[in-house]
């Protein structure tokens, strides 16, 4: 199987890699050159793939940390959610509480009393990370932060965030309210995946409102061309943190980097990672989602032959070079009768890296068979009996 690329490069250890089986698939152990991960002094750290959901290098990934204003990446979902859902506009208007006024750290320098737009709110959360917008979104969205706050745990529940609970929806340290840099990563990939209107937000490098211009803290989207978010946080007990994402030449990578010890720690850690996975590794698209693969016979059904595939887009990560040593072999059950469902696993699409097992995934129907007609059907028992 062939597909999309990436750079390759030095000095690489070998050492045996239990590659993930990428999303509904089945993993076999298999040899492959593995890069030395970079050095990132930060306390834990995570880069993964957003497309194939590959890990590339992790240190104390699944480690509890306070996660300071990374925590707004769940509030930001959240309000997300219900302006896709039409419960919440971006030109509703929202009135800024004493709470929200009086929110310590970053701040858009709100006034009680005011009436604020939701798209203001939002981006000046998003750019500058600002703790009264926060509070005010909250409370316009849920009618207070802790209502708010149960969504934002129902929510990382749903996504299968098993180690993040939160306290606020700031990031500000409270007890209990942590999260890990395997957790943020895939919080970043929901995101990316459920959200693309919105998620250009995190781009901009500046805000305006009210006549002050503050800009991004994310350092990433002036030093990389590729960056594109996603949230930097800092807190006494969380440390210096980022959640980075790029996309080069159709390759996007995510980076969560928890605990540095400074912002330029921070920043170099995020663009360390994000360099090593773009140089020495690549993603392909192998089979795309409810595009046929193969044609196989139906019996007794209303049509004769139905078309096979995968119902998600089915990318592969792999070290630079390594795509052209990985094949697809197709199998499908012997004889196949009608009815059959559209989504019903009728065979299985297996992936071999240099001629061994490497990944096993669902072959599907892409299309719905009825029961034929009498007629038809007796045709094919004839068929059958022939055979």
């Amino acid at each position: 199987m062939r597909s999309r690329s990436r750079r390759a490069g030095a000095r690489y250890s070998w050492i045996a890699a239990l590659l993930m089986a990428l999303v509904c698939g089945r993993a076999a152990a298999v040899t492959l050159p593995q890069p030395s991960a970079p050095d990132v002094p930060a306390t834990a750290w995570l880069l993964v793939d957003h497309d194939s959901g590959r890990v590339l290098a992790e240190h104390n990934a699944d480690k509890p940390l306070a996660p300071a204003s990374l925590a707004k990446l769940m509030t930001t979902y959240v309000l997300f959610g219900k302006l896709k859902a039409g419960r919440l506009r971006l030109d509703d208007k929202a009135e800024v509480s004493r709470a929200a006024a009086e929110a310590r750290g970053a701040r858009l320098f709100l006034r009680p009393g005011t009436t604020v737009r939701v798209e203001d709110l939002v981006k000046g959360m998003i750019v500058h990370s600002a703790n009264d917008a926060a509070v005010a979104l909250a409370e316009r969205a849920s009618g207070g932060e802790s209502s708010f706050v149960a969504e934002m745990n129902a929510a990382a529940r749903a996504l299968g965030l098993a180690h993040t609970v939160f306290s606020n929806v700031t990031g500000h340290d409270a007890t209990g309210q942590v999260s890990t840099a395997r957790d943020l990563a895939r919080l970043v990939s929901a995101l990316i995946r459920d959200f693309p209107e919105y998620y250009p937000w995190f781009a901009l490098k500046e805000f305006t409102y009210n006549g002050l211009t503050q800009y991004n803290r994310n350092a990433l989207l002036w030093r990389d061309g590729a960056a594109d978010g996603v949230k930097t946080g800092q807190t006494h007990a969380a440390g210096f943190c980022l959640a980075a994402s790029a996309r080069r030449d159709g390759m996007r990578l995510s980076a969560v980097v928890l605990g540095a010890k400074d912002e330029n720690t921070r920043v170099a850690s995020g663009q360390r990672l994000l360099d090593y996975g773009f140089r020495y590794f690549e993603t392909r698209l192998l089979y795309a989602a409810d595009v046929p693969a193969m044609q196989v016979r139906v019996w007794m059904g209303d049509q004769s032959s139905v078309p096979l595939g995968v119902r998600h887009n089915l990318y592969v990560t792999l070290p630079r070079g390594w795509h052209e040593r990985l094949h697809a072999r197709l199998t499908v059950q012997d004889k196949l009768h009608a009815p059959v469902q559209y989504g019903q696993t009728v065979g299985t699409l297996a992936l071999d890296l240099e001629g061994r097992p490497f990944a096993e995934y669902p072959l599907v129907a892409l299309k719905e068979i009825g029961t034929g007609n009498l007629m038809q059907r007796a045709i094919d028992k004839f068929q059958l009996w022939l055979q």
